[in-house]
């Protein structure tokens, strides 16, 4: 049996997106993180994968979402989209 990777490609696509209409072409992307959520008979489990998997670079994109998102919550964060 396989996954739907609907939704993955839905997300990474609408990243993309978002991606090229902010940075121009003398950008390019750097580490990328992935975290999924696997709901399942399992009960729910949660992957994270990167492109580069040494712990300073996963921890420190983990941590910079982190912020992102805490600083959006209490109305501080950069308005940019994670």
């Amino acid at each position: 049996m396989t996954l739907d990777q609907t939704k993955m490609g839905q997300v990474v696509a609408e990243q993309m997106e978002a991606l090229e209409a902010d940075y121009d072409s003398g950008c390019e992307i750097g580490d990328v993180c992935t975290i999924v959520e696997v709901l399942g008979p399992h009960g729910s489990h949660v992957r994270v994968r990167g492109s580069d998997m040494r712990p300073h670079i996963m921890i420190g994109l983990l941590r910079m979402s982190e912020g992102f998102f805490v600083g959006n919550l209490s109305g501080e964060g950069s308005g940019e989209e994670a």
